[in-house]
């Protein structure tokens, strides 16, 4: 790889307590061809969660990565990714966005495939040599790698990856955290959204645990809070943020709201405290007080690195994002809870997600616009180079309105895009 385009995108001072990112990481075009064969093609990348293929022959199909692919279950019940292009000549196989097949039949010549993924019939096959496909040549393709953690399927292309649970590194806490919500199992509920925001992947990973930027960007959410009588269950937020390995990290902040696992506030009625208390009680007699205390009351925002957001705040939502040029993204969200989740629990969780979280709510459109605005900035301003990164950076300990967790995010990120170490050196003190 030609080094000059990637020299110097980081400057980071300990000493000074500075941290900047060249602009140009956000527009440059080697640099975005860098990210998808450095960072896409050799990361655990999420595909979706099991309870999106609840039976045999279940499927759904999306692009992960780059690539359009089919993720199901099989007559046996195991689970499967495969490229959803045919092996005779790359047409796609499955048309459909979801449902349920024993088969999969490309609509070019007729060839049909079972759901593990073998070649079951083809017209003319008579006019074929006996055995042509004896070695599996022409059965779809399947992933390189595919793995899971706590219902969460990941793929990865590349077949030298080390396993999906020690690239998780410490974030699998977090993930048995949010897990743990149910004894039943997590699902997810009411299909997905998708949307697109014309900058730059990035931006939307700092976005998504970026605790700054809450009081300015989302000021009409908390005034619409504060006007609505025991929405706010505490007046302010105190909590952390935490390195997990590997380019994932986390805020992990006591919650100013309610959550339907399980914390009560007094704008739902005394009415629906009982029911509240009662998920409570559950997590306690399972995972004693201080881990029942943490799951419930406690909020966390969590990356997995590079792509995958978990939101754990008034609601839970899983986000995923994926360039497809350096100023243009698509991002699919999923509202997620508890499988036995039913009632009024399930539909304050609805209200809340699309509340905030969705894709019309007080959050999302504030936060495309700020993205959007400093993609622009960073076309309209050319001479101003860099973006400051530097909030806490003297703290030993620190806090989820300072920077350390994007921090952790860019020295991941500039590690993998080359052999050589794009961060200045820093001084001994």
């Amino acid at each position: 790889m030609n080094d000059a385009p990637f020299a110097n995108l980081l400057h980071v001072d300990q000493n000074a307590g500075v941290f900047r990112v060249a602009r140009k990481s956000f527009t440059d075009l080697s640099v975005f061809e860098a990210e998808r064969s450095q960072i896409f093609d050799r990361c655990w990348l999420y595909i979706g969660h099991a309870s999106e293929l609840p039976k045999k022959g279940s499927f759904v199909t999306r692009p992960v990565g780059g690539r359009n692919l089919i993720f199901n279950r099989d007559a046996a019940g195991e689970v499967h990714a495969f490229l959803n292009a045919c092996p005779h000549r790359g047409s796609t196989v499955c048309r459909e966005s979801s449902g349920t097949a024993k088969n999969f039949t490309c609509s070019y010549h007729g060839w049909v495939f079972g759901a593990d993924g073998k070649l079951r019939d083809l017209p003319g096959i008579e006019s074929y040599a006996e055995g042509f496909n004896a070695n599996g040549c022409t059965d779809l393709v399947p992933v390189p790698r595919l793995e899971q953690y706590r219902g969460l399927w990941f793929v990865c292309f590349d077949v030298a990856a080390i396993p999906l649970v020690d690239y998780l590194a410490g974030a699998t806490e977090y993930l048995d955290l949010i897990a743990d919500q149910s004894e039943a199992g997590l699902e997810i509920v009411s299909g997905r959204q998708e949307y697109a925001i014309r900058a730059n992947w990035k931006l939307l990973v700092e976005n998504s645990f970026d605790g700054y930027h809450a009081l300015s960007t989302h000021a009409t959410y908390f005034d619409y809070l504060k006007n609505m009588n025991g929405v706010l269950s505490q007046s302010n937020v105190v909590g952390f943020a935490k390195n997990l390995g590997n380019g994932h990290a986390v805020v992990e902040y006591s919650a100013p709201w309610g959550r339907p696992v399980a914390n009560w506030v007094p704008a739902w009625g005394e009415e629906r405290r009982g029911e509240v208390d009662a998920v409570y009680g559950k997590l306690v007699a399972k995972h004693g007080e201080e881990r029942a205390t943490r799951i419930a009351k406690n909020s966390r925002n969590l990356l997995i690195f590079p792509n995958l957001v978990i939101v754990d705040v008034m609601a839970l939502t899983f986000r995923t994002f994926f360039p497809k040029t350096p100023d243009y993204m698509e991002v699919t969200a999923w509202a997620v809870g508890p499988s036995e989740e039913e009632g009024w629990l399930r539909q304050n969780r609805l209200h809340s997600f699309l509340e905030f979280l969705g894709p019309g709510g007080f959050a999302t459109p504030d936060d495309v616009e700020m993205l959007e605005s400093c993609q622009r900035g960073y076309t309209n301003a050319r001479e101003a180079g860099w973006n400051d990164i530097s909030r806490g950076m003297k703290k030993t300990e620190p806090a989820t309105v300072d920077e350390y967790q994007i921090r952790v995010f860019w020295e991941r990120w500039n590690s993998l895009l080359g052999d050589k170490p794009r961060v200045v050196p820093l001084k001994v003190a």
